[in-house]
């Protein structure tokens, strides 16, 4: 059984990536100005910043099920079937439509995985199915062995500015406006499918990692421990948006001595949410690793 893996620019794996992972990644489309840009084919992080910065309008939308559907229809020349990891449900409506396409024309052939997932810890979850892929499992039970650990990962995030919040209508216009004045820095969280709140009063960027570090501390003690009761097995990753890459650089080394351990991931946080956070954000994830005896 031959399985392909599939996922979508929101894993932060690039073009060049995915070709020497022997993978496919489907490039998000952004409406700028009007235009339509695809990430890493005529967008690359570079020039979407200076669009973001240069207060130009951008947007994120889903990718068009038909290009979807006609890489999938390509890869099954080749392959027996195919796991789709795309990014969370919970923030585009892109997983939804590509369930629908797999389970109308594609069953037993292409297998969604909804696992809520964005960023650094959709790039480990693509990871895990290339690895599961190379072992022999099908698609099936890549996808159900994904599902299952799905909820086995956190991310805290440090928001440098208020302004993209209240574009995006998570915080009032009075709120960004006080916010703005005191210079807040606030701290976010994705768990599961959803970017909420977690710190909001908070003005510092030493003080936000010292929180996101606190924070990750307890969701391994905390709920990712009673998965197995262990603490030993987790994958560390430092995400960032914009160019600058010192402040996280800092943070990977500050994570290495808090937590005893080394080669931390240090990846670009996806640009779609980039467009609702803004640029400096500064975020940290833990995730789960997968057992050894599935």
């Amino acid at each position: 059984m031959k399985v392909a893996i599939v996922s979508d620019s929101n894993s932060g794996i690039t073009q060049k990536e995915a070709e020497e992972l022997g993978i496919k990644v489907v490039p998000m489309p952004f409406t700028i100005d009007g235009e339509e840009y695809f990430e890493d084919i005529n967008l690359t992080q570079e020039q979407f910043y200076k669009f973001l910065l240069g207060d130009v309008n951008v947007s994120t939308s889903q990718p068009s099920i038909g290009f979807v559907m006609s890489l999938w229809d390509e890869l099954l020349k080749e392959y027996d079937q195919i796991v789709y990891i795309p990014m969370s449900s919970g923030l585009s409506e892109s997983c939804a439509t590509a369930l629908r396409a797999a389970k109308a024309d594609y069953e037993g052939k292409v297998f969604v995985v909804d696992n809520q997932r964005i960023s650094v810890t959709q790039r480990l979850s693509v990871l895990d199915a290339i690895e599961l892929a190379k072992k022999g499992y099908t698609g099936q039970e890549i996808h159900d062995i994904l599902m299952k650990v799905k909820m086995q990962s956190d991310i805290y995030i440090m928001v440098d500015t208020l302004k993209y919040l209240r574009k995006g209508g998570r915080i009032t216009p009075a709120a960004a406006a006080v916010g703005g004045l005191l210079k807040i820095k606030p701290v976010l969280r994705i768990f599961g499918e959803k970017l909420d709140k977690h710190r909001m009063m908070n003005r510092t960027l030493e003080n936000a990692k010292r929180i996101m570090i606190e924070s990750a501390k307890n969701s391994i003690q905390g709920f990712l421990k009673d998965v197995d009761g262990r603490t030993d097995n987790i994958h560390f990753a430092v995400a960032y948006t914009g160019t600058d890459t010192s402040a996280a650089e800092v943070f990977v080394k500050m994570i290495e001595e808090e937590f005893g351990v080394q080669n931390v991931l240090c990846n670009p946080l996806s640009l779609s949410v980039s467009c609702h956070i803004g640029d400096g954000a500064l975020a940290i994830t833990v995730t789960k690793k997968l057992p050894d005896n599935l």
